[in-house]
């Protein structure tokens, strides 16, 4: 889908419900059965932003902050902690990178900007809404809790999307909170940034214990699984590669798991062709070479255009001798792939009267024998990085037909999107920076640290204020950057 289509799509998504909200509450016959609809549920539409507000989760929120107090207090301390740290980590990492970015010409980011449809894979953006959507509530469940356990009332609970960003916050009682001492509050405002750090190291865990989680259901280690196969890819089809089969090999190098596919397919590349041993008797009889010609790409050819079994192998005649003959020769691919390899008829067992038979290709491409579970090896003839770009596989191969061959990529992919956007969330919130966590999470540090060292309340507002003009400029920097690079790329 193009970047212009889909903006277009979401311009008159928002258009249209922003319309249509209008248009209700302005409706004689609908107007007050609407409004009253959105004031049970606790919906509100604005333009690009969308609102459910709710106090049915309050009575849940009291068990979980009553429950356990002592090792909430432990808990909520060590968040308390983290946070404070966290916050001169987010402003040390945000700092370096501007002073990279003046250095050198491709500064590496510490927070990048996703854009569904720009860089972020349209095929990936349930991925995207979950987890920030997780992120957001667990995020704010963290607050909440906190909350209870240091007797501030929660007024209630709600979600949000915001142009196409999802979210969630919580409604806390602010003259509660202002009553607070600061070591309270510090446990209320980390505990946002502390909870998204948490599933950070789940997101970690979970994936680097995936192979032994799912070993009751899949198998790791025997081969890879092709999960999907391009329609527009040469292997696709009844003689080719589909969904489900084990890829054991390719062209005799063992394939293990996705890394070893890889290794496999570069060594495809970089290393030097090989070819197969025969007799040059045999290569000259079974020869159905017509006359020599010039193929689409400059290869020299001697099969036929309308041949799909037939490949032109060239080799040389008495390679012991100072001018050895270069030969060509139509034979059944197949057969000839069956044969021991070799780089000269030298390495053949039988050297006497033995040929190296090589595939007559552009530098391009290559013979690939792709070895599976489900029939006779695989023959592909092009681009190796074609035939990877065309082909879907996985390192978990189910051991029952009934399992989704797509479910450990789903869980990988999940984890992997949860480590990166809850660990952005935690940087972002603790930065000092207005409207962030970060803001009252310096406020309650200045207060909790500063008094018994600077005791004028006028002397530490100046500090407060200085570190959050600091650290709002340092972020906004980083924004734009993030976005000029994004925009140039």
């Amino acid at each position: 889908m193009l970047r212009t289509t889909w903006i277009a799509m979401l311009l008159g998504f928002w258009s249209s419900l922003y319309l249509a909200d209008t248009y209700l509450k302005t409706n004689r016959r609908c107007g007050e059965q609407y409004t009253s609809f959105q004031e049970r549920c606790g919906l509100s539409v604005s333009i690009a932003h969308l609102k459910c507000y709710t106090t049915k989760f309050n009575r849940l929120f009291i068990r979980l902050g009553q429950c356990k107090p002592r090792l909430l207090r432990y808990w909520f301390t060590c968040g308390a902690c983290f946070g404070v740290v966290l916050m001169f980590v987010a402003v040390a990492l945000l700092l370096m990178t501007l002073v990279k970015a003046f250095s050198q010409d491709k500064p590496e980011q510490v927070l990048t900007p996703v854009m569904p449809g720009v860089n972020l894979p349209l095929n990936q953006i349930t991925y995207f809404f979950a987890v920030l959507l997780i992120s957001g509530i667990i995020h704010e469940l963290g607050h909440a809790i906190a909350a209870v356990r240091e007797n501030v009332r929660v007024n209630g609970f709600g979600v949000f999307v915001m142009l196409i960003y999802p979210g969630a916050f919580v409604d806390l009682h602010t003259e509660h909170l202002q009553a607070l001492n600061a070591i309270g509050q510090l446990r209320i405002y980390c505990a946002g940034v502390w909870h998204n750090f948490l599933l950070v190291i789940w997101g970690v865990v979970v994936l680097m214990t995936m192979p032994y989680l799912l070993s009751p259901l899949y198998l790791t280690g025997n081969g890879v699984v092709i999960t999907e196969v391009s329609p527009n890819s040469p292997v696709y089809g009844p003689r080719g590669l589909a969904s489900g089969y084990q890829v054991t090999s390719i062209n005799g190098c063992p394939v293990y798991n996705t890394e070893t596919w890889t290794q496999c397919l570069r060594g495809v590349v970089f290393y030097p062709v090989f070819g197969h041993c025969m007799p040059a008797g045999k290569a000259q009889q079974l020869n159905k070479a017509i006359k020599m010609y010039k193929g689409s790409r400059g290869e020299l050819e001697c099969c036929r255009n309308d041949s799909i079994s037939e490949l032109c192998f060239t080799y040389r005649l008495g390679e012991g001798a100072q001018k050895p003959e270069k030969m060509y020769a139509c034979l059944e691919a197949r057969p000839v792939t069956e044969l021991p390899r070799c780089h000269k008829a030298s390495d053949c067992l039988q050297t006497r009267k033995m040929v190296c038979l090589h595939p007559s290709l552009d530098n391009s491409s290559r013979l690939l024998r792709v070895a599976h579970n489900s029939g006779p090896p695989v023959l592909y003839v092009g681009d190796p990085y074609f035939f990877s770009y065309t082909v879907r596989i996985s390192s978990y191969v189910p051991k029952y037909d009934w399992l989704p061959l797509t479910l450990p990529e789903v869980i990988e992919m999940f984890c992997k999107y949860l480590i990166s956007l809850s660990g952005a969330l935690a940087i972002l919130n603790a930065m000092p920076c207005y409207a962030l966590d970060g803001q009252w999470i310096l406020m309650a540090a200045v207060e909790y640290f500063l008094p018994s060292v600077i005791t004028n309340p006028s002397d530490r507002n100046v500090i407060y204020s200085l570190i959050m003009i600091f650290g709002t400029i340092i972020l906004i920097a980083n924004v734009a950057l993030a976005m000029f690079t994004l925009v140039a790329s």
